[in-house]
């Protein structure tokens, strides 16, 4: 091995172990938690098959369970959020973890039609209830400055685990789809344990810390107060603009590219790019933004993200799209640790459940309205305005990012309290 190969395998060494170190043992439980999560998420990979070929259902039944299950999640993101205040991190990821495992399972053995569309809306509900519990305990437990970093690790866990489960979902599903079901719901099942073994409640003490930084935001759990955010609300707007840009990917590309006379198989190696690149980046791209103005991250990344779907109106070739995927997955890697950074960033240290349920909802309502615009668009006036309509939505999020954050408040430092010897500071024993 030459020189340069040697010295470039040693940087890269260190740049990991850089990447890696300095983050505390709850926030690898936690990231563990996730990882095994999604190295089990099988259903959501076959569902659509399984309801179509194994069960014999219309398209259009899949597609109104795929709705139901979006719908799930929009109505336990905000209940997430506050149950996170109010009980507590660790009690809502146990309480949410065991009821994801439960109709997970449940799941497999409902064959009615509105039997499985109402367990499916189920699934979608507590699958999403555990996600602003795991933001906020992630934002209690890392100290202000590792928080980018910390976000970017838990989304290359979700990537990882994602793509993991996708390839091993094909080959589930053609031994028997109740056994995807089951094995899903025993690895949520699994994540619970870990979180009931190893995760200490993370959630602030009020009486270490006094009040809030951040009186708008007050001491209860009501909504209220995030409502009145007038600042936090616009980056839940934005953000969900720029979500219904990213879910292009899942819903609008794969109709336009049909539509264009590509198959399946065409699109799978297009999209895979995008996994691809999450996994292999994800981690050297942190190193890169993680002490940058995430103002300008946010606003880049926003261009970036609608002129990269904007490109694909230009794609005549499964190698073309596939370089359109590469430029909008860039802009994915920088934006998802940067806004999640930011809303911890502007929540109040009490309030972070419910302020993370509100930015969590941003994404499932997009997760509902974008197949709705997508379709409409495409039917009415073809492919070519929707991606237009991409790039323009992300210009409109760029410059609303500028505007917005012209003068960003400094970070509110999470309130400090004795903690006894070998547990860190903030996190309350379980």
């Amino acid at each position: 091995m030459s020189k340069a190969s040697v010295a470039s395998v040693a940087s890269f060494r260190r740049a990991a172990r850089e990447s890696v170190s300095g983050l505390p043992p709850a926030f690898w439980w936690l990231w563990t938690s996730t990882l095994v999560n999604r190295l089990g998420s099988f259903v959501a990979t076959y569902m659509a098959l399984y309801l179509t070929v194994n069960q014999g259902h219309s398209a259009a039944y899949a597609g109104l369970v795929a709705s139901l299950h979006g719908l799930g999640g929009v109505v336990s993101a905000l209940g997430g959020g506050v149950l996170a205040d109010r009980l507590g991190r660790r009690p809502t990821l146990l309480i949410a973890q065991s009821a994801t495992a439960a109709s997970v399972a449940l799941l497999g053995f409902m064959h009615h039609p509105v039997a499985i569309a109402a367990v499916a809306f189920l699934v979608g509900m507590a699958a999403t209830a555990s996600r602003p519990a795991v933001q906020a305990m992630m934002a209690d437990i890392v100290r202000p400055e590792d928080r980018v970093r910390a976000f970017s690790l838990n989304y290359w866990a979700i990537n990882l685990g994602f793509a993991v489960s996708s390839v091993a979902a094909g080959f589930i599903a053609e031994v028997s789809y109740l056994a995807g079901f089951l094995i899903e719901a025993g690895m949520t099942a699994v994540c619970a344990v870990v979180i009931f073994v190893k995760l200490p409640e993370s959630r602030p003490d009020r009486a270490a810390g006094g009040k809030d930084a951040a009186p708008a935001a007050g001491d209860g759990a009501s909504l209220r107060s995030v409502l009145r955010d007038g600042r936090f609300m616009a980056v839940v707007g934005l953000s969900f603009l720029v979500a219904v840009v990213f879910q292009q990917g899942s819903v609008g590309l794969p109709v336009a590219m049909g539509s264009a006379g590509f198959s399946p198989a065409d699109y799978g190696l297009a999209i895979a790019v995008n996994g691809v690149l999450i996994v292999v980046l994800q981690i050297p791209v942190t190193r890169f933004i993680e002490h940058r103005d995430p103002r300008r991250l946010l606003l880049v990344s926003s261009l970036v993200a609608g002129y990269g779907f904007g490109l694909t109106a230009f794609a005549g070739s499964v190698g073309v799209f596939a370089l359109t995927v590469c430029v909008w997955t860039l802009a994915e890697i920088v934006n998802a640790p940067t806004q999640t950074g930011l809303v911890v960033r502007l929540s109040p240290v009490h309030g972070r459940g419910r302020y993370q349920g509100m930015y969590t909802l941003s994404w499932s309502v997009a997760a509902l309205v974008a197949p709705l615009m997508s379709g409409l668009v495409i039917d009415r006036f073809g492919a070519r305005w929707l991606w237009a309509m991409c790039a323009v939505v992300g210009t409109v999020a760029a410059l609303g990012y500028w505007l917005l954050m012209r003068r960003l408040p400094a970070e509110r430092p999470a309130p400090s309290a004795p903690a006894p010897a070998g547990q860190e500071p903030g996190v309350r024993a379980a």
